[in-house]
């Protein structure tokens, strides 16, 4: 009775340890992020992610009931298509009114421009000038004369008065910020009484003549300014018929100007997005090929149409999974066209013995072809890879994989709507872990450089970040609620040390922070050359201009100045290239002779800072081609041949430093007098054509000499108006052995037979 016992006991622990199912082992899990985002505008109530699928998984794999989205937004459609994971999703919306939304002509910060003036006639005495102004107590124009100043005659300038002008306030090209380059407003939203205008009263700004200026009806300006001929800018003008030609009459425009911008409430309503999404998907036990497409142009996608066509760059991409043999790949085909339209068919192939391929396909929409509001254009792709052997699975036999595509780009023929930085809300009700806050930025910044910072790297141990909180004291440019952007510092910063810190939001409403601080340092460019291509004499080289120099201090390309000399080997002379050094991004240059090398950079910026830095490199000598070949040494005349010899010819030159053989001269000589000697014979060519393996008839008993003369073909880039054929290399076959190089033709004795 024990004995049972234990056994049964025993049994019940083994099956204790057996798993409830074998397809944990053949799955896993991944989870991906949604952008968080807030987007402005009716149009983004509702929006469709395609989220990529991330490397290692293909999106056949995918557990499609596993496919779960995890946020605050109400999911309209989850999905697999065209190798993506599809998303769409309603915003949450939310209504709010934005103060200090600023106008500006066309781009931000660009500032709108107004030159105004007044015409100042001198009289035909000589001596009086007629003053045309603005009468602002009036609204309307006036005039009034004065003497001029000075003793000198005719009157050389108007006296020294103050003066009012009138110009109206220009809307034309306005563009409406919400305090950053990326935060466009739409201008459907502005709310029009509470626009104003805003004149730029930095002195640095205003003209030497200012006095002062009025804002009226909030449409147009009343500059006062001064007409002091020491200060004052004016153009020649035409005196007018009624005023009196002749004399001493003389007209001129007097000038003056102000930089002006807009100021306004917004009122919006925007679509807030955030979450993830979590799938299982099945490990690949067999060949099993993925393919992603990713539209790299139009960027953004929609975007507005231009004045000119619009180019479509398309990245496609193959992962082949499951399968470990790269030697059995045969090639990679890549296929795209507009949707429907076979003409338009664009192929691509790749020999990479490689399990990941990658390609580009450039298209156009054409600005004809947008005739309504927006055009989408789809188009049809297909990545193939072919096998060099079948592979054989437990299902069937794979000669090739193929993985059809699709995806579309979007013009307009207005802005679309373009995303705004939500605003932070405040934590309530904390659950779970807080997130960690991440920072990566450089220690040291050059000062006007563009600077990225960003957080990407912060994560939240059991959810997600929705809200990123920068404070960046002292910098130019704003990151916003972004999960990262870019700042500058100006010159006055040198040597200053400023804070950058990090606030995250989970979707718990928790917190996390974090901060470091960067120097900022002078704005000094950094010259640098480098040289590629094939470092050989009468070879094409490219010399590259690697320099850099901070973002918003570019270099003056005037000022740069390259040299290249020779150290060792050359001379000056045999460095060619078109045109000057002066200013390049690259330049092809060739070398006549081998040795050392010197190139030479300085570089300025538009602060006057400046560097210079220098290479050197061996340009190395052009090998002659290595000549041998093979012959027999002994020959029968035949009559099978008509009474002819055959010489089996076999060459088995070659270039040593990769060059190609482009001609092979094949020539003669008898020794016509059988004295052993070849000297004074002439020498016969029998074959120009290149040939490495070829038969020489002889009809003659006796000795024969043959000679090969090789003559090579550049096997690199050359430059072609910069070589001659005299540049290309040659060597014959005078230093192969005499003895190998000679045949000697004889006659066969004849068979005899004394049987009868």
């Amino acid at each position: 009775m024990k004995k049972i016992y234990l056994t049964v006991l025993i049994l019940s622990l083994v099956l204790s340890f057996i798993p409830e199912s074998t397809e944990a082992a053949d799955s896993t899990s991944k989870t991906l992020s949604i952008p968080t985002e807030t987007l402005i505008g009716s149009s983004n109530s509702q929006k469709t992610y395609y989220l990529e699928i991330p490397s290692g998984v293909s999106s056949s794999s995918i557990l499609t009931s596993s496919l779960k989205y995890n946020g605050t937004n109400q999911k309209v459609s989850l999905s697999i298509e065209n190798g993506k994971i599809k998303l769409t999703l309603k915003g949450v919306e939310q209504k709010e009114r934005i103060d200090n939304v600023t106008g500006y002509n066309a781009s931000f910060t660009t500032k709108f421009y107004t030159n105004p003036g007044n015409s100042i006639w001198r009289y035909s005495d000589g001596r009086r000038w007629q003053i045309n102004e603005w009468d602002p107590n009036n609204n309307t124009q006036k005039h009034n004369d004065r003497n001029g100043t000075g003793g000198e005659f005719p009157s050389m300038d108007p006296p020294k008065i103050t003066v009012v002008t009138k110009s109206d306030a220009s809307r034309s090209g306005i563009k409406w910020y919400n305090g950053s380059v990326n935060a466009v407003v739409d201008p459907s939203a502005i709310i029009e009484s509470t626009v104003r205008i805003n004149v730029d009263t930095d002195i640095k700004n205003l003209p030497p003549t200012y006095v002062n200026h009025n804002i009226v009806n909030k449409n147009s300006f009343v500059i006062y300014y001064s007409l002091d001929k020491d200060l004052v800018d004016y153009d020649p003008e035409e005196v007018s018929e009624i005023f009196g030609k002749g004399g001493n009459a003389l007209g001129r425009r007097y000038k003056t100007f102000l930089y002006y911008w807009y100021t306004a409430s917004a009122s919006i309503t925007s679509y807030k997005y955030s979450g993830n999404i979590s799938f299982d998907y099945t490990l690949p036990t067999e060949p099993t090929l993925t393919g992603t497409v990713t539209l790299n142009k139009p960027n953004p996608n929609p975007t507005k149409l231009g004045d000119k066509d619009e180019p479509v760059q398309i990245s496609l991409m193959g992962q082949l999974q499951g399968y470990n043999d790269a030697s059995n790949i045969d090639e990679w085909v890549f296929y795209a066209k507009e949707k429907d339209r076979n003409n338009t068919l664009k192929t691509k192939k790749e020999s990479a013995k490689t399990f990941n391929v990658s390609t580009l396909f450039d298209f156009v929409i054409k600005k004809s072809s947008v005739t309504g509001e927006c055009l989408t254009q789809e188009y049809a792709l297909t990545v193939l890879v072919r096998f060099k052997k079948p592979i054989v699975t437990k299902n069937e036999t794979i000669t090739s994989l193929e993985q059809p595509l699709q995806i579309s780009a979007t013009v307009c023929k207005n802005e679309p709507q373009i995303t705004f930085p939500p605003n932070p809300t405040t934590p309530t009700e904390p659950e779970g872990k807080p997130p960690i806050a991440r920072i990566s930025a450089p220690r040291y910044v050059k000062a006007g450089d563009d600077t990225l910072i960003s957080g990407a790297a912060s994560y939240d141990p059991d959810g997600y970040i929705n809200i990123y909180v920068w404070e960046t004291s002292g910098a130019q440019g704003e990151i916003g609620n972004a999960s990262k952007g870019y700042v500058w510092y100006t010159p006055e910063q040198i040597g200053q040390t400023f804070p950058i810190a990090l606030t995250v939001v989970d979707n718990d409403n928790q917190t996390g922070s974090t901060s470091r601080e960067i120097t900022v340092t002078e704005p000094k460019p950094s010259a640098g050359l480098a040289i590629e291509g094939t470092l050989k004499q009468n070879r094409k080289t490219t010399l590259f201009n690697r320099s850099q120099s901070p973002t918003r201090f570019p270099l003056v390309s005037s000022k740069t100045r390259v040299t290249i000399t020779a150290v060792s080997g050359g001379t000056n002379a045999d460095i060619k290239y078109s045109g000057t050094l002066s200013d390049f991004e690259s330049k092809d240059v060739l070398f006549k002779k081998p040795g050392k090398y010197k190139a030479t950079i300085y570089v300025e910026n538009t602060l006057g800072y400046s560097d210079s830095s220098e290479i050197t490199f061996d340009i190395i000598p052009d090998e002659a081609p290595y000549n041998y070949f093979t012959l027999p040494t002994v020959v029968y005349r035949s009559p099978d041949y008509g009474n002819k010899a055959i010489v089996s010819l076999d060459d088995i030159s070659y270039s040593p430093d990769k060059d190609v053989v482009g001609r092979r001269l094949w020539e003669y000589r008898y020794d016509s007098n059988n004295d052993g000697s070849f000297a004074g014979e002439a020498w016969v060519i029998f074959s120009n054509e290149n040939k490495d393996r070829l038969n020489l008839e002889l009809s003659e008993v006796g000795k024969y000499e043959v000679r090969l003369t090789v003559f090579e073909e550049f096997g690199q880039p050359t430059i072609d108006e910069f070589v001659t054929e005299a540049d290309r290399k040659s060597t014959n076959s005078d230093g192969q052995k005499l003895s190998s190089r000679v045949v000697e033709v004889k006659n066969r004795a004849p068979e005899v037979d004394w049987s009868w």
